[in-house]
């Protein structure tokens, strides 16, 4: 039978109709701590559906987490999180093992992504995910929101890439919400797409550039010293910010030359 062909609601035992089905739920949470002796330990590290998680080695006394998609989502309805605490003094990476395709669903709705990250005082944790893709017909709402204790700092990378070659990209509305010692430090939002603001790929916007990134880096160190604000190429920049914390933003036509322009920036000042 097509799809056309379903009945628009489906009668319960008791002869109430549902609606849709409301698609996937799956969060996974991580939890790292100090083990005392120099490193990092995970007594929590748990997944459900597509967000499946592995354990990978890090840096020195920096535990490693991948992330490694267990089936195709977000599609049009799903919602997932991620849940990650970094207590005191801990050392954390986490990382994707393959980009992210937001896909359309079969009922129109959006599908939610959200990240949550806490830190506690003396914690590392970086954040470096491989980019997302908004697939034609998708629509995704990604929520990431990262709460640091005044001594923590936080590597965080973003990249999203509008359409799969030669595709047309869905609708992608992404806020980034940072806060230290319970202060805001950055509160930004974006929207591409079918759907998003008039002007978001004109010349004031995206100017024709499929690939979008930016790194956040928060480290108290830059109070005494901030990198100089500039810029990093012909579309890509570092702002310095009061927090203290630096973002570099960037531009490019594709996803791997936006990764080019990141780690360059991660290269050029040690991060």
């Amino acid at each position: 039978m097509s799809p056309t062909a379903l009945p628009a609601a489906l009668p319960t035992a008791t002869g109430a109709p549902t609606g849709p089905p409301a698609g996937l739920r799956a969060t996974a949470r991580i939890a790292a701590a100090a083990d005392g002796r120099g490193s990092t330990a995970l007594p929590l590290l748990a997944g459900e559906g597509p967000l499946a998680l592995r354990r990978t080695r890090g840096g020195p006394g920096e535990a490693g987490v991948m992330l490694v998609g267990a089936m195709s989502a977000p599609l049009g309805g799903d919602h997932l999180r991620i849940e990650a605490t970094a207590g005191p003094g801990a050392r954390l990476v986490l990382r994707s093992a393959a980009a992210t395709l937001a896909l359309p669903g079969r009922h129109g709705e959006p599908a939610r992504y959200d990240v949550r990250l806490r830190l506690g005082d003396g914690a590392a944790v970086r954040w470096l995910p491989e980019p997302l893709v908004s697939v034609r017909g998708s629509d995704l709402r990604v929520r990431t929101r990262a709460e640091l204790a005044p001594t923590a700092r936080l590597l965080l990378r973003e990249e999203q890439v509008l359409g799969r070659t030669g595709e047309a990209p869905g609708l992608l509305r992404a806020r980034l919400t940072v806060n230290r010692d319970g202060r805001p430090l950055l509160e930004q939002e974006l929207a591409c797409g079918p759907g998003a603001p008039a002007g978001w790929d004109g010349p004031a916007g995206l100017a024709g550039h499929r690939a979008l990134g930016q790194l956040l880096v928060v480290d108290p160190e830059f109070a005494k010293s901030p990198p100089p604000a500039g810029l990093l190429g012909e579309f890509a920049a570092l702002t310095p910010l009061a927090g203290p914390a630096v973002l570099v933003t960037a531009l490019a036509p594709d996803a791997l030359r936006l990764r080019e322009l990141l780690d360059s920036a991660c290269a050029a000042y040690g991060w």
